[in-house]
């Protein structure tokens, strides 16, 4: 029998190598050639179909279009991740660490889906029993739901063009492997030829396809990253197992605007939507705190309150710590030493310990002036006022600067009672707020100046 041809895949862009190298050639990353089985290409005609209207050439005027007629996943925060529910003949892959309650949230939207729709899950991993006991688990009502529990992707496909379900989930891609490759499930080449077996099914048949992906230890979708370019919508899980709040954030969708934060909390029934997230990330003290500033932050359409915590300590090694969670610390570096140069504070012979409250993730620099008014709170050991907002990007010159939707964080601030906000000079709101008491700087001194002054 003769040896099996091996060549050297790269994980991010496909590219083939005939031996192994640490640089892929193609798109020059480190280390993300990985071993495959060698697999002769197709003879004659287009494996894969057309996916779209290829046939004649016309112009874009003469094109009609129309909205995609949405279909609701049964959970409201699902919904506005995937930018107002599922379109027919869409493909979602939504991918998270083990045990993050990726399968749960997908059966409890196919048990809801059921009622009214043709449903279909396929699960690789799990036996038809398994999810059976998570469904009795969660008291889901899944006597409509149909289950497969099947990894040949050839009879996967044969079984959704008879049923023809309007929702399909496949649990997950990783372990879904075709007879035209001799390659094993989950390998470079398995992934990629069941991911765009699927597509060509769904867009062909009007089926929503909701893809399940392994994540690798850093965090990112396992497979080609060809995966993600295939697919219409990106979805991450985000969280700490420990913890019973999850967060979904939309990375890609090109049926609505990315950047969209749904917010669940883990309970013994399963998911279930937190429609005020701000109350999840705000702690409840029970008067004013030194190092402590809520901000409002943006997580696509929805401002968020989060409460940033700062402590500043006397360092007792010759390198003082800078330890930020939740947000970027190398960004911590540069706010501590624009505060020094512009507003004279130093914090060279301090610890200086960063936290974003309820393990949310701030990426925005709307975060620069709440994370400096919590360092100088803390340092004087002076609180800042309970009810009080504050959001602004700094610059290396010391402005600071407006962000963007500035009239919709300070309304989000007043309608959950805060009285006082500190804002880039730049947003201040042309009408009044009611209830809302508004200082606008357009230098970090003045906001240090404010800070020292009192905000009565």
């Amino acid at each position: 029998m003769a040896k099996a041809k091996t060549i050297y895949v790269c994980t991010e862009c496909g590219g083939q190598s005939p031996k192994w190298q640490g640089q892929c050639p193609g798109c020059q990353q480190w280390n993300t050639l990985v071993e495959s089985v060698y697999e002769a290409p197709a003879s004659g005609g287009n494996r894969y179909g057309l996916i779209a209207d290829t046939g004649r050439l016309q112009r874009l005027s003469e094109v009609e279009a129309r909205e995609e007629t949405r279909v609701s996943s049964g959970i409201s925060e699902f919904d506005r991740v995937l930018g107002g529910g599922l379109v027919p003949g869409g493909v979602v892959l939504i991918g998270g660490d083990p045990g993050i309650g990726k399968s749960t949230l997908l059966l409890q939207s196919l048990a809801t889906l059921g009622a009214t729709r043709k449903v279909l899950y396929v699960s690789g991993e799990e036996s038809a029993q398994q999810i059976a006991l998570r469904a009795r688990r969660l008291d889901a009502d899944a006597r409509q739901v149909h289950v497969l529990a099947e990894i040949n992707l050839e009879k996967i496909q044969a079984t959704i063009q008879s049923e023809k379900p309007q929702v399909a989930v496949i649990d997950s891609i990783q372990t879904l492997y075709s007879t035209a490759l001799t390659s094993a499930p989950g390998s470079v080449a398995q992934v990629r030829e069941c991911a765009a077996q699927l597509t060509r099914v769904a867009k062909a048949g009007a089926t929503t396809i909701i893809l399940v992906g392994h994540v690798t230890k850093e965090g990112a979708l396992a497979g080609p990253r060809v995966l993600e370019h295939m697919v219409d919508t990106v979805l991450y899980f985000e969280g700490d197992t420990h913890s019973s709040f999850r967060l979904i954030r939309a990375f890609k969708n090109r049926y609505g605007a990315v950047n969209e934060l749904g917010v669940f909390a883990m309970t013994e029934k399963g998911l279930k939507g937190v429609s005020n997230p701000s109350a999840l990330f705000l702690s409840q003290h029970s008067g004013e705190i030194a190092g402590s500033c809520v901000v409002v932050t943006q997580e696509g359409s929805r401002p968020i309150l989060v409460e940033i915590q700062a402590l500043v300590d006397d360092a007792h090694a010759p390198n003082p710590r800078r330890l930020s969670v939740g947000l970027e610390q190398n960004r911590l570096v540069l706010l501590l030493a624009v505060l020094h140069r512009h507003a004279g504070i130093a914090c060279y012979d301090q610890d200086v310990f960063i936290n974003a409250v309820g393990g949310v993730r701030i990426s925005e620099p709307a975060a620069d002036l709440a994370v400096m008014m919590a360092v100088v709170s803390s340092l004087k050991s002076k609180p800042l006022p309970a009810k009080l907002v504050v959001f602004g990007e700094v610059g290396l010159a010391g402005e600071v600067r407006p962000v963007q939707r500035g009239q919709e964080r300070l309304r989000e601030a007043a309608k959950l009672g805060f009285t006082h906000a500190l804002i880039p000079a730049a947003n201040q709101p042309k009408q009044a707020i009611a209830g809302l008491t508004v200082y606008a700087v357009d230098r970090i001194e003045a906001a240090v100046a404010r800070f020292r002054d009192g905000f009565s």
